[in-house]
């Protein structure tokens, strides 16, 4: 495959662009602001267009990454969506983190025009993306076009993980949400009581970054959160979206999220203090007293 294009060039997609346009992939990019794309292209080459019609025109695979449910839409249909640009047997790829339903709602009107629809949110956060070191949840699909697009995806990724059918993997992204919140919180905790009975942090998470308390949270958040630093991508604005879908999820299948509930009411409080740039780790500012 040589033809393809990305819908999307946020903090995310940016990078993932341009890691397709580096490794050899001919990419067409379209953005909401033009300016953005115009931005890409003088950096990386490649090519910019006016909708995502026209994006996708020609393109063997079309990526995806946007904001919300919403933003796919409007992406996807219509005379301006990359549908009325694909041709039939190409392959449109969803990285946006959205909700099963929709997932479920494209792969349904894709396949009535021969276009193969997989809902694929990533894991990894800006500096997995800017990195190429993305996990991709796939929603499982055929794997004859899995055996096509894996090495495309592996521009940016370093591993696809097959899950099940459409929907599959935004439903374990939504796994992976309720395990990031849970985490950050326990982190955050441990770190300020750690910090308040005076113990050298960086000597304990030595200790104790490689026993059963770590993580990946642990091991590329820890000493930020320590310095109070929380530009790392992934704002908890986005989170919070994200975590509106997953009890969305949850209650559709009967599912209690008490500790998940928590700390949503967290990230808003955080919000309303005006800091949903932030980025996720950002919980521990809630714990913080200045006057230690």
């Amino acid at each position: 495959m040589s033809e393809v294009s990305f819908i999307g060039l946020g903090v995310m997609g940016f990078p993932m662009a341009k890691h397709l346009q580096e490794s050899g992939y001919s990419t067409t990019v379209y953005n909401r602001t033009e300016s953005k794309a115009q931005d890409w292209v003088s950096k990386y080459g490649g090519s910019m267009a006016l909708t995502p019609a026209t994006a996708a025109e020609g393109a063997e695979i079309v990526f995806i990454c946007v904001g919300d449910d919403e933003d796919v839409r409007s992406v996807v249909y219509g005379e301006n969506g990359v549908l009325a640009g694909m041709n039939s047997g190409s392959v449109l790829v969803d990285h946006t983190t959205a909700s099963a339903t929709v997932a479920k709602e494209i792969a349904e009107v894709a396949s009535k025009q021969s276009v193969e629809f997989i809902d694929a949110p990533v894991s990894g956060g800006q500096a997995g993306a800017e990195n190429g070191q993305l996990t991709v949840m796939w929603d499982g699909g055929d794997t004859h076009v899995f055996a096509n697009v894996e090495p495309v995806i592996s521009s940016y990724a370093k591993a696809v993980n097959l899950i099940g059918p459409v929907g599959s993997g935004q439903t374990t992204k939504m796994v992976n949400q309720i395990c990031i919140a849970g985490l950050v919180q326990g982190l955050s905790e441990g770190l300020d009581f750690g910090r308040r009975a005076g113990l050298d942090m960086e000597k304990v998470l030595a200790a104790i970054s490689q026993g059963a308390s770590g993580s990946w949270q642990m091991s590329n958040r820890s000493e930020t959160m320590l310095k109070r630093e929380f530009d790392h991508g992934f704002a908890l604005d986005w989170m919070r979206k994200d975590l509106n879908i997953v009890f969305d999820e949850a209650q559709r299948v009967g599912a209690e999220l008490p500790v998940t509930a928590i700390v949503d009411e967290y990230y808003a409080e955080l919000q309303n203090q005006g800091h949903g740039r932030w980025d996720t780790s950002s919980l521990i500012e809630l714990l913080r007293d200045d006057s230690l």
